[in-house]
């Protein structure tokens, strides 16, 4: 059974990750978000399930976005090292797309197995990745015009 909830959580990831101007800081910042929510599982689930599960997610994701074949599951969740290699190439929609459907049936099957129990946690989890996005996007904002200020000619 699929959760809204879900859907809502990484659309809101994604629009912060999607501010990020380099493609290789969306990659960073996804594998962190995974990574966290890895993390967040492992304590309940294990590595055996949760990699047994991520296996099952990566290969599904795989078929519908053949890019992410490029995705490798390590001991802290997935490594974007070789798709940080290809995804010049990939147009950032396509990308943005194929990581939010990555995150979103990642939480549908955890939330499944877990009758739900793990949903809550976990999207607590993802909004905390957003709101690092978030804050430090304004970090950004705020010294952008301190830099153009001093680049600026003096009168």
């Amino acid at each position: 059974m699929r959760d809204d909830r879900h859907d809502a959580r990484v659309d809101d990831w994604i629009a912060h990750a999607a501010g990020l101007s380099a493609t290789t800081d969306v990659l960073a910042a996804w594998e962190r978000a995974f990574g966290a929510m890895w993390q967040r599982t492992q304590r309940t689930l294990g590595e055996v399930t949760l990699t047994a599960i991520l296996d099952r997610v990566l290969s599904k994701a795989a078929k519908r976005y053949p890019l992410l074949s490029a995705l490798e599951a390590v001991t802290s969740g997935v490594s974007c090292k070789e798709l940080a290699a290809q995804a010049p190439e990939v147009p950032r929609a396509e990308l943005m797309q194929s990581l939010r459907y990555v995150l979103v049936e990642f939480l549908t099957i955890l939330g499944n197995l877990t009758a739900g129990i793990m949903n809550d946690p976990l999207h607590s989890t993802l909004a905390e990745q957003t709101r690092e996005l978030a804050e430090a996007a304004a970090a950004r904002s705020e010294a952008s015009p301190r830099e153009s200020h001093r680049a600026s000619p003096t009168e």
